[in-house]
């Protein structure tokens, strides 16, 4: 245990470096907690990854972002640099091994390395009991939702090295601590992240990489219309555990942005729940 200890807390007590990155087209003199960093968000085109990819670069940092759909990325790549941020993307279906190299080569022709990456890319072809999915879409889900983030950081890491504190920032589900009866391998995979977020974040502390976990709850977003617009479900979910609202993509984008930041610079190996209450109650 005192090994392992030791052998993380060679990483955890660097400090942060200033960096400097080529600026993209934009120009845009950004000062902020993020400043002149360099970030990754997949699944980046709307909901959580959308109001993630914001906050970051509104808090100024460089974010390349990413989607399945070329325009989808035009129309969030627009929407951002729109209100003047620091954006740029590209298409990556992150189950695809061509796409994440496609990835790292954006990133690397425009900044020349990353700080923080962000995976909210996801999927759930399934709405059924856990036994009743085929090899095919346990395949699918757990392709994209478990082995891509693992996959994707193999690939980025050498860019993330020596850069100061870099931070990973994987996003699971309340469905890992609360299943669903019609989402069973989806609860299985996100499930699975929270044990890849430790097992990450004592392999990478030593080079100064930090993994953390996002685990939001039932947030409004076009991916989880089939919770939140089930009334029956949602109605009882509320009362259950006292809910005043469903969450919003932003009460979790502020979260990632302190994860991301000098102030989180010791918290490291945590699966955090944004669900407005505790699903350990």
């Amino acid at each position: 245990m005192f090994q392992a200890v030791a052998y993380v807390s060679r990483g955890l007590f660097r400090s942060y470096a200033g960096l400097s990155v080529r600026m993209n087209s934009t120009g845009i003199d950004q000062k902020g907690v993020l400043a002149n960093r360099v970030a990754v968000v997949t699944g980046a085109t709307d909901g959580i990854g959308f109001a993630i990819a914001r906050r970051l670069a509104r808090d100024g940092a460089h974010v390349v972002v990413s989607s399945r759909k070329q325009h989808n990325v035009d129309r969030a790549v627009a929407a951002l640099q729109g209100e003047g941020l620091s954006v740029t993307g590209t298409v990556c279906h992150v189950g695809k091994a061509e796409d994440r190299e496609r990835l790292v080569a954006t990133v690397l022709e425009h900044y020349g390395g990353l700080d923080f990456l962000v995976c909210n890319a996801a999927v759930n072809p399934l709405v059924r009991s856990t036994l009743q999915a085929s090899e095919e879409v346990w395949d699918k889900i757990l392709d994209v939702n478990v082995k891509s983030p693992a996959l994707l950081l193999s690939q980025l890491l050498p860019h993330m090295e020596n850069r100061g504190m870099g931070a990973v920032i994987l996003v699971s589900s309340i469905a890992a601590y609360i299943p669903h009866v019609e989402l069973g391998p989806y609860n299985v995979s996100k499930t699975a992240l929270l044990g890849l977020t430790r097992t990450l974040s004592l392999e990478l502390a030593p080079k100064g990489i930090r993994v953390n976990c996002l685990v939001p709850g039932i947030i409004k977003t076009n991916f989880s219309k089939v919770l939140h617009m089930n009334e029956v479900f949602w109605n009882n979910f509320k009362e259950k555990y006292r809910l005043q609202r469903l969450g919003q993509p932003e009460d979790c984008a502020g979260l990632v942005s302190f994860l991301c930041s000098p102030d989180a610079c010791y918290i490291n190996g945590e699966n955090i729940v944004v669900a407005g209450f505790s699903p350990q109650l």
